[in-house]
This record gives structure tokens, C-alpha cells and sequence, in this order.
């Protein structure tokens, strides 16, 4: 029997196992071919014997039926809107909006109170939020595990735009980060770059949000909130949160960034006279209690009327009471009202990571 064109086409280009699929996009060889017996995505040529060999067109509508998913889109509706695409007269673009990309609207998801100050939202049995929340959480982590780095952007762009800056960093970018930060200790190493590629997207988030903020404020005449990083702590991702926060409520603000040396710490308190200094350690090696007193203690301003900056220990390096005159918000929403609000009492805890 003379062979088709599609199957000539399939023929000449031999195409790639399920177990490279598999492993390519981050998902199972069990949820292939559970997505080709219940919705028919699956190779449209078999090899030999009955194998799955999956050609390039394949390969692009599983993708997109990865994408639709992460994004909220009910599996039937998403292998549905993926053949679609599959079909449709020419490649679908990777720069079109989520919603429209395959000209099926996904649905918007009902919300859901948010917790109070201080209080956690109901947990999966993953760790992750459950509701609304986790399916932003799930959807980032598989995107994150398959490194298709654009639904990781879009991801976390809806979450933001969704929730609030606020909202998305503690209940999907804090829980997702800790989730992919578990499967790396768990696996030997396997899914460093998952990480690496995961947190970029976050900091790029949270700049872009920082950006858009300042560009709006007015020149500001205050002194500035100073955020920096402990000698030898790179963790920047909590202050990168709080500076794009503070910048979004009109708050100056003033941030070193990582790793920043006594001496260039206090030089620049003496020279800003902040109202509050935030100081992030994620580890006891990087905790440095004196430093922090010694700010506490620094007096600035003219004569006869000098004061001090608050300043607040963030992270879980600090370990317990952090002692008179320094404050230990717990989360970024504690931060911000001791930041924005310095006459209120502490909390005893530390801003998530």
C-alpha cells in the first residue's frame, strides 16, 4: 500500500520515544499515554510493533496541552483547544496571550478569601495551597520541572496580576520555590536547574513589578527604607519582594543587595538616616546579632534632634528573641506594616523565604 503524505512525512522523521517526552517536558510516560487513550493526544503514526514515536506536530501538541493545564485549563478543554492548534493552518505563536493563544478563553478562577495577617491558607497534601492558590503553585512547579520558561513567566505574572504582589509572593512563589527547593535535596542534584531557572523568573518578576511602581512615584523627599543582605548572604529573593512592595505603596526605598560588608552597611546608614533598616540572613553562619545592635544603636540627624532607624531582622537565620529594639516581622505583609506603620509591635517570627 502506497504510503501517505502525512505518513511519508512521519516516516522521514522518525521522532522521538515517550520516555524522551516524557522526560523533556517533566511529566510522566503514564500521563502520555493517559492524555492519548482519554483525548486522543498521541502520536498520529505508530512505529513498528505498536511504538510510540512521537513526531515534531506531536511534540508541539503536547506542549501545548502542557501549557493550557498549567494555566488552569480543565484537561478535556485543553486537549480539545491543543488539537485545535494542532490543526489550525500554521504554527501557534509562543508570544500570543494565554487566554487568546488558541482562541479558547480560559476561564477565570473563582477567589477566595484571603487569610488574614499572620494566618496560612488551607495546605495540599504537597505543602502546596490548595484552591485557587495551589493551582497557580502546581502550575508554576510543572512548568518549572518541564523549563519552559515561558509559561513559568506567565504564571507568575497572573498570580501577581490576580492576588496582588503581596499575596503571590507568600502563597504560590514562597511555597513553590520551597517545593522545588525539596525535590533538588530529595533528588541528588537532578533538578538544580530547575531551581536556577525558577527563582531568575521570580527576581525578574519582582523587578519588573519594582520598575512599574517607582516609574509612577513622585521624586520622593523622605529618607529612604534601607534593605540589605548580611555579610556573605546571597539570598536576595525576600528583600527583591519587600523592595517591590514598599515601592508599590509610594514607600522610598533603598536597596544594597546582596552580600554587603559591615563598613559599606553602616556608611550608608550614616549617609541616608533610613527610618527602618531590613536586614536579611537565610542561615545562623550569615546572622550578625552586634551588627545589628550596633545599627539599632547608631543615632543620626543635626544636633539636638537625633534619632535611630528601626531595624528589623528578617529570615530564618536570626533564630528566636532578636532582643530590645529590634523587630521580627514573619511574612512580607508583617514587614510592611512595621515598615509603614514603626510604632507597632513586633511579631516573633521571620519573613518567609
Amino acid at each position: 500500500m502506497d504510503l501517505s503524505a502525512h505518513e511519508e512525512t512521519a516516516t522521514a522523521d522518525v521522532g522521538v520515544t515517550t520516555g524522551f517526552l516524557a522526560r523533556k517536558l517533566g511529566v510522566s510516560p503514564t500521563t502520555l499515554r493517559s492524555w492519548d487513550r482519554r483525548y486522543g493526544l498521541g502520536p498520529a503514526v505508530r512505529a513498528d510493533g505498536h511504538h510510540r514515536r512521537w513526531s515534531r506536530d506531536d511534540v508541539a501538541m503536547i506542549q501545548e496541552m502542557c501549557r493550557l493545564t498549567a494555566v488552569g485549563l480543565p484537561p478535556a478543554e485543553a486537549a480539545r483547544a491543543a488539537k485545535e492548534a494542532a490543526r489550525g493552518p500554521g504554527a501557534v505563536s509562543p508570544l500570543l496571550d494565554a487566554r487568546t493563544r488558541t482562541g479558547v478563553r480560559i476561564p477565570e478562577r473563582p477567589t477566595t478569601k484571603a487569610p488574614g495577617p499572620g494566618e496560612a491558607g488551607p495546605r495540599s497534601g504537597t505543602g502546596l495551597p490548595s484552591g485557587d492558590l495551589g493551582r497557580y503553585c502546581r502550575g508554576l512547579s510543572r512548568a518549572a520541572v518541564r523549563l519552559d520558561a515561558l509559561a513559568v513567566q506567565e504564571q507568575l505574572a497572573a498570580a501577581v496580576r490576580t492576588h496582588g504582589l503581596t499575596r503571590a509572593w507568600d502563597e504560590v512563589m514562597v511555597p513553590t520555590l520551597r517545593a522545588v527547593g525539596r525535590k533538588w535535596e530529595s533528588s541528588g542534584d537532578r533538578y538544580v536547574e530547575v531551581e536556577h531557572l525558577l527563582s531568575w523568573h521570580v527576581s525578574a518578576t519582582l523587578r519588573h513589578a519594582y520598575v512599574s511602581a517607582a516609574g509612577q512615584a513622585a521624586h520622593a523627599t523622605a529618607s529612604p527604607v534601607l534593605l540589605a543582605c548580611l555579610p556573605d548572604e546571597q539570598h536576595t529573593l525576600p528583600l527583591e519582594a519587600l523592595n517591590a512592595a514598599l515601592a508599590e505603596r509610594r514607600v522610598p526605598v533603598l536597596t544594597l543587595g546582596s552580600a554587603v560588608p559591615p563598613e559599606a552597611l553602616m556608611a550608608a546608614v550614616r549617609r541616608v538616616g533610613p527610618p527602618a533598616v531590613v536586614l536579611w540572613s537565610q542561615s545562623r553562619s550569615t546572622a550578625n546579632l552586634p551588627l545589628a545592635r550596633h545599627i539599632a544603636a547608631t543615632s543620626w540627624g543635626v544636633r539636638g534632634a537625633r534619632t535611630r532607624s528601626q531595624v528589623l531582622l528578617t529570615g530564618p537565620g536570626w533564630g528566636g528573641q532578636p532582643g530590645p529594639g529590634l523587630l521580627r516581622p514573619r511574612h512580607l505583609a508583617e514587614a510592611l506594616r512595621l515598615v509603614t506603620a514603626p510604632d507597632n509591635r513586633p511579631y516573633d517570627g521571620a519573613l518567609a523565604t
